[in-house]
């Protein structure tokens, strides 16, 4: 099923949108969607949170985290 999603961008970026359906020949809402598939679809790293996570720092109550370092330290 397909859902209607309305943008409003700048005169100029739709006209850049428009030439460049043309050049490849589809419309702007073909081209719209296939560079949204590009751009959802492209290996681009997680975000921040899931970077952060994938560290395997320490987690957990803050004070025992604290707590580890300094004992880590002694």
């Amino acid at each position: 099923m397909s859902h209607r999603l309305q943008v409003l961008v700048p005169e100029s970026l739709d006209r850049r949108v428009g030439k460049a359906a043309q050049r490849s020949r589809q419309s702007k809402g073909a081209w719209v969607r296939q560079a949204l598939e590009r751009a959802l679809s492209e290996d681009r790293p997680a975000d921040a949170l899931d970077r952060l996570a994938s560290l395997g720092g320490p987690t957990g109550d803050i004070d025992q985290v604290l707590a580890e370092i300094e004992a880590g330290r002694g």
